[in-house]
């Protein structure tokens, strides 16, 4: 009898865990949430994976939206756009890379490494909430779409993490781009 009650235990247990973490969908907007998302992006796509594109978007009635363009064959020419939503992930469309000759496929790719990742991006994501409220004085300001950009000729130096807020109830959408280092480089609304 006390076997079955222990198991009973442990499998609730189990079940309540379960049902609380792994939901990129649900996942807050800071360092911890997007090291989650991070987490089953590398999981789905595989810890060598190339990106062109990687967003995150928060949709209040539904939760985050993550879009990506990945590969984990450079060379290959072929990505494949891919979303997830309410933690289903759903292949989109299938592209064909054209690059320049002399060129590598991967030149204009980025991986999720210690250079770039999203936990960055979610403390970036923490930060502009913060400075924003300050200066600003917009109380709770959501997330609209967080993303990394990697310009077209495939400069990593010149990458960015972009971060773009909104109020809470709707109005002026405020952007923020910053170096991979963190360092502010200018925000606009």
């Amino acid at each position: 009898m006390k076997t079955l009650k222990f198991t009973v235990i442990v499998a609730i247990i189990a079940t309540t865990l379960m049902s609380c973490g792994g939901s990129t969908s649900k996942q807050s907007a800071n360092a911890e949430g997007f090291d989650e998302i991070e987490k089953e992006i590398k999981s789905k796509f595989g810890e060598n994976a190339y990106y062109t594109d990687l967003a995150i978007s928060y949709n209040k009635s539904i939760g985050n939206i993550i879009s990506v363009t990945v590969t984990d064959n450079p060379e290959s020419l072929k990505m494949g756009q891919w979303t997830s939503s309410q933690n289903t992930w759903k292949q989109d469309s299938e592209i064909t890379l054209t690059v320049s000759e002399g060129s590598k496929a991967s030149d204009f790719m980025f991986q999720l490494n210690d250079k770039i990742n999203l936990s960055k991006l979610g403390e970036l994501v923490e930060k502009s909430m913060k400075q924003l409220t300050a200066e600003k004085n917009i109380k709770n300001p959501t997330l609209s779409t967080a993303f990394v950009y990697l310009p077209k000729n495939g400069d990593i130096t010149k990458a960015e993490y972009n971060v773009n807020l909104k109020p809470e109830n709707g109005g002026t959408s405020f952007r923020f781009s910053y170096k991979l280092n963190g360092e502010l480089i200018k925000m606009k609304y």
